[in-house]
């Protein structure tokens, strides 16, 4: 799963989109094969100091790649010139990754010989009265999360759309990514802490699930703020988007290890990582489709798919 990032430096040898379209793919479903196995193991870990505080801290950590990577590209174009950046500029660009990936894989090797066993990071619990299937919560919070990101705009449109309005320069475009990363870590540590604050308030496991009803409606604000044509109101709308992304990638994912049994967890994560992807996937293309044909449009379909999952939400927070 680790080893498909090698992807991302290989776009430095991308001459056709196709190609590059290929990498892409390919980096994403490294990440699918990654993902269940890392998330069961960071919410063992989790358990030790609440799993919102430890999955948020683990995103912010993973912000600090997130935040260098795209500064690399800004201080590569700043140091080459100003001017339209040519493919062979955004290829010598890449070709910079090759040493995160490098280091990335010494850390995977490091870490397993540092950790072989990782179910022994989760202290032992009572789990005789657990279930042993996934619940109608988990599935209705499975169908909540598949909506309100199918609304989510992801940042290559965003992104197209600033270069293709001339909203923002090449140099821009990158840094206010990087900026945005920076939030999504902050936020991340924020609602993640938050969120074991109120788990803890409620002396419940699902005690938490509340701060949810912010993913939709924080969803819903981003797309108003970037889609005006006004640079101020893109960077405000790119901060919330990143706000968004903190919260997708620590409460999410911190909801899973309280609804789900330990038995279960892996599989649980499975399913969850697989229908957000799908989300994404196919609020990507929908989202993609409707940009051609008007702008509104994507903004329209945004808050629709927000609105939709607070229904969801009210059926899942009843049957709690």
């Amino acid at each position: 799963g680790y080893g498909m990032l090698i992807s991302v430096p290989l776009l430095s040898l991308a001459g056709y989109w196709q190609f590059a379209a290929v990498l892409i793919v390919m980096e994403r479903l490294g990440k699918a094969i990654r993902s269940p196995a890392k998330d069961t193991i960071v919410s063992q870990a989790t358990k030790q100091v609440g799993t919102g505080f430890g999955f948020g801290l683990q995103e912010a950590m993973d912000q600090i790649g997130a935040i260098a990577g795209p500064l690399i590209f800004t201080f590569f174009f700043l140091f080459t010139g100003g001017g339209i950046k040519a493919l062979a500029d955004y290829q010598k660009a890449y070709g910079l990754l090759w040493i995160p990936f490098l280091l990335v894989m010494v850390c995977v090797v490091v870490a397993y010989i540092k950790v072989p066993s990782p179910e022994s990071l989760e202290a032992p619990r009572q789990t005789a009265k657990e279930p042993d299937r996934l619940t109608r919560v988990f599935w209705l919070y499975t169908l909540f999360t598949f909506v309100t990101t199918l609304g989510y705009v992801n940042f290559a449109l965003l992104g197209f759309h600033f270069k293709a309005r001339g909203i923002m320069s090449d140099a821009e475009i990158p840094f206010v990514y990087a900026l945005a990363m920076g939030i999504d870590g902050a936020a991340a540590l924020g609602f993640g802490k938050f969120y074991d604050i109120l788990k803890n308030k409620h002396n419940s496991e699902k005690g938490g699930i509340n701060i949810l009803w912010t993913i939709p409606v924080l969803s819903a604000i981003a797309p108003l703020l970037v889609f005006v044509h006004s640079h101020t109101f893109a960077v405000l709308g790119v901060l919330v988007w990143g706000v968004v992304m903190g919260i997708h990638e620590t409460i999410m994912k911190s909801v899973i290890a309280d609804i789900t049994p330990l038995k279960k967890r892996g599989t649980g994560y499975g399913i969850f990582n697989t229908s957000y992807g799908l989300a994404a996937f196919a609020g990507s293309v929908l989202m993609g489709v409707l940009y051609d044909i008007s702008v509104v449009l994507v903004v329209g379909a945004a808050i629709i798919a927000q609105v939709l999952a607070f229904p969801i939400f009210s059926l899942m927070k009843k049957e709690i």
